[in-house]
């Protein structure tokens, strides 16, 4: 019965890994990536679907958010082609040094709001502050201001408490994550069997399939809180792993932006690397009581088609922006 449940997860899973790997090989070949109207062309796609989930019949309601397309074999999440469209747009606009900095800025800011609004309407507050957050990265990559970032900083605060008037479900996950043993069986039930997971498991966990939590305690852990399962059964030592593999991963970004030729393609390596970072620290932080829960899922172990294939879409790109300033540096 213990396998039962899980063979769909982890044959799903494994055919939505074979098909982002493939797809990453594809990409990193391919010279049409480096082009700006690739880029004009994914934002324009990416605009059009996040339409279409807000589309009665065509968006698929989960979990109270109308943030999926049904493809008939998969559902697929089109805020997650999103984040790639804005910070591969926003990089090549800032690569452009014949604009001046505040028209470049001003662009920047365009095309991150009109995404940022659609995927807020479905609501998806965790993927619209994951793709704000990459993209100030990104910004503050390029040189913008330190005043910039102050006055950002304070508007986004007053928005912050817009939105969270404007709706109520958000200000009781704000209670639930300062005092989750206030509602236990209700909007702090997700976080308590979040940390009855953790807290328990010690220097080496409870050993590989031997979760208790997994077993109806903690809702859907093949996604949002897979990292509780994994620290249940691994322990510290299994976390600590896991956190310095995404730490090498993450710095071998950053190393490979600052070794790019062109600053279109240290921008958009330095966003996407940015991005990945976001998610995993925010969704970790959400695992261990840190942060609010958010919905994020983490990159590379959370089960869904839609943000493994882009992930791994993401690895493709960068690939192909690293290879090909290496072969700039051999001419």
């Amino acid at each position: 019965m213990h396998y039962k449940g899980q063979v769909p997860f982890a044959f799903k899973q494994a055919s939505y890994l074979v098909v982002g790997i493939l797809g990453a090989l594809f990409i990193r070949n391919k010279s049409f990536v480096r082009l700006p109207k690739f880029w004009f062309i994914i934002y324009g796609l990416s605009i059009l679907f996040l339409i279409g989930v807000l589309i009665p019949g065509i968006g698929v309601v989960r979990n109270g958010s109308q943030s999926w397309i049904s493809l008939g074999f998969m559902n697929f999440q089109p805020a997650e082609l999103a984040k790639i469209a804005v910070l591969g747009m926003v990089s090549f606009s800032l690569a452009n040094e014949k604009k001046s900095k505040k028209v470049m800025y001003f662009q920047s800011a365009l095309i991150l709001l009109l995404p940022i609004s659609f995927i807020m309407l479905q609501p998806d507050f965790g993927s619209a502050f994951v793709l704000v957050v990459a993209t100030f990265f990104l910004l503050f990559a390029a040189g913008l201001p330190l005043k910039f970032f102050v006055t950002i900083g304070m508007t986004g605060i007053v928005a912050f408490v817009v939105l969270i008037a404007s709706a109520p479900y958000r200000l009781v996950r704000i209670q639930a994550f300062l005092d989750p043993w206030k509602d236990p069986l209700g909007s702090g039930f997700q976080a308590i069997q979040s940390l009855l997971a953790v807290g328990p498991a010690g220097l080496f966990g409870f050993g590989y399939g031997n979760s208790r939590q997994k077993f109806l305690y903690l809702p859907e852990p093949q996604n949002d809180f897979i990292f509780s399962i994994l620290l249940e059964e691994t322990g510290f030592i299994g976390g600590l792993i896991i956190i310095t593999a995404f730490v090498i991963f993450f710095t071998t970004g950053f190393s490979l932006a600052s070794k790019a030729k062109t600053r279109a393609a240290q921008f958009t390596i330095i966003g996407f690397t940015s991005l990945l970072a976001v998610q995993t620290f925010l969704n970790m932080g959400v695992v261990t009581g840190l942060l609010p829960v958010t919905g994020v899922t983490l990159p590379f172990i959370s089960y869904g088609g839609s943000s493994l294939v882009t992930t791994w879409g993401i690895i493709g790109i960068i690939l192909n922006l690293a290879n090909e300033s290496s072969k700039e540096g051999r001419r």
